[in-house]
C-alpha cells in the first residue's frame, strides 16, 4: 500500500508538471536567427504545439553498474541464545549468561539496473523517477568473535524511486564563468572581447548535476525470511553527463544509498535494526523526446533546424547535434 502511494504521488507530480511546463529554451546557437527572433511552432495547431513543447522536456534513461555494500546489524537481545549465532572458534552455539549487545558487520557486491524518466525544468532543476532491480551477495555477519547466520548469501531487490537534481555546471554556467574571468579587461579591447565571444560560442557538451534519490524497496529474493522493509531509503549522487546530440547523452553516476531494514524475531518478540550502505558507479544512456518533427519534405537537404510554413522541423537524427557548423555536416 505504501509503495502504491509513492507511485501515485510521483505520477501526479509528473502529470502536473507536464501540463504546466510548455516551453524549453534552446541551449544551442542558431546562426540563421530562426530561434532568436521568433518562438518557433512545433505543429500546425495549438494543441499539438503545446504538447510537443511539453514532451521535449522529458527523457528516458537506462543505466547499470556495480557497487560495494556494507551491512550492519545492531544486535541487542535479552535472549541471544534463540538467535542463529555461532562462535567462530568452536563453530558451535555460544553460551550466553545474560543479555548481549554486539555489532555485526559484513560486506558484499551489488549490480543494479535502473529504467527511469526525467523532466528538465529550465535547465536548472530536474526531477525524475523509475523502477530498478538489484542483484547482490553478502558475506557472513561477524562481530566479537561471533557469526550471525542469514538464510541466504544472495539477494534480489526491486525498488521504485524518485530523484531531484540541481545542475551545478553546464554550458550556461561556463559562459558566466568566462565572463567573470574576462571582467578585468576593458570592453574597448577588441581582441580580448573577440576571444571571449569565440570561447563562449564553442559547443560545450558537459553537465554536472547533484542528485538526491528516495524510494521504497521490495524483496524479490530476500537474504532471510525474518528481514522486512518498513521504511524508505535515501541517497545522493553526482551525475556527469556528456551530450551526444541535443536529444541523446551518456552519463556516469557515482552514488551512495542508505537503506534501513528490520530483523523481526518471533520468539522472543524483538526487532533488530539492520542498515545497508550501498556505494555504486553506474553508466547510462538518456534519450530525450524531440519536440520538432524530422523533416521529410522532398528535396529539402537542410541539416539544421528550419521552418516550413511557420513550423519548425529538424534535419538531423536525434543522435546528432542539430545546429552544426561548417565541417560537422557530414551524415544526417
Amino acid at each position: 500500500m505504501e509503495t502504491r502511494k509513492h507511485l501515485f504521488c510521483l505520477c501526479a507530480l509528473f502529470l502536473t508538471l507536464f501540463i504546466v511546463n510548455t516551453y524549453e529554451s534552446s541551449a544551442q546557437e542558431d546562426i540563421f536567427g530562426i530561434e532568436r527572433k521568433i518562438k518557433p511552432r512545433k505543429s500546425d495547431n495549438e494543441v499539438g504545439n503545446a504538447f510537443r513543447n511539453a514532451v521535449s522536456n522529458f527523457s528516458f534513461e537506462l543505466s547499470s553498474g556495480a557497487g560495494f555494500h556494507q551491512y550492519q546489524l545492531d544486535f541487542l537481545s535479552e535472549e541471544p541464545e534463540n538467535y542463529p549465532i555461532t562462535d567462530l572458534q568452536t563453530m558451535e552455539a555460544p553460551e550466553f549468561s545474560g543479555p548481549d549487545t554486539t555489532l555485526y558487520r559484513s560486506t558484499g557486491h551489488a549490480y543494479p539496473v535502473n529504467l527511469g524518466v526525467r523532466l528538465n525544468l529550465f535547465d536548472l532543476i530536474s526531477i525524475g523517477g523509475g523502477d530498478g532491480r538489484e542483484w547482490g551477495s553478502i558475506d557472513r555477519l561477524t562481530g566479537k568473535g561471533y557469526s550471525f547466520a542469514l538464510e541466504q548469501e544472495k539477494y534480489t531487490y526491486d525498488k521504485i524511486y524518485g530523484t531531484v537534481g540541481l545542475v551545478l555546471w553546464d554550458s550556461r554556467k561556463r559562459i558566466s564563468f568566462l565572463r567573470w574571468r574576462y571582467r578585468k579587461y576593458s570592453e574597448s579591447n577588441l581582441s580580448v572581447q573577440a576571444q571571449l565571444r569565440q570561447r563562449a560560442r564553442q559547443h560545450y557538451p558537459w553537465r554536472l548535476t547533484l542528485e538526491g534519490e528516495f524510494g521504497s524497496m521490495t524483496f524479490r529474493k530476500s537474504l532471510d525470511t525474518q528481514l522486512a522493509v518498513n521504511q524508505g531509503y535515501y541517497g545522493v549522487g553526482l551525475r556527469i553527463e556528456r551530450d551526444l546530440g541535443e536529444y541523446s547523452k551518456v552519463f556516469i553516476k557515482p552514488a551512495v544509498e542508505f537503506r534501513p531494514y528490520d530483523y523481526n524475531m518471533v520468539d522472543p518478540v524483538e526487532i533488530q535494526g539492520v542498515k545497508q550502505s550501498l556505494y555504486t558507479v553506474q553508466l547510462g544512456v538518456s534519450i530525450s523526446l524531440p519536440g520538432a518533427k524530422r523533416c521529410k519534405i522532398p528535396g529539402c537537404k537542410v541539416v539544421m533546424k528550419h521552418l516550413h510554413d511557420g513550423v519548425e522541423y529538424r534535419g538531423s537524427s536525434i543522435f546528432k547535434r542539430q545546429n552544426r557548423k561548417v565541417g560537422e555536416w557530414y551524415g544526417n
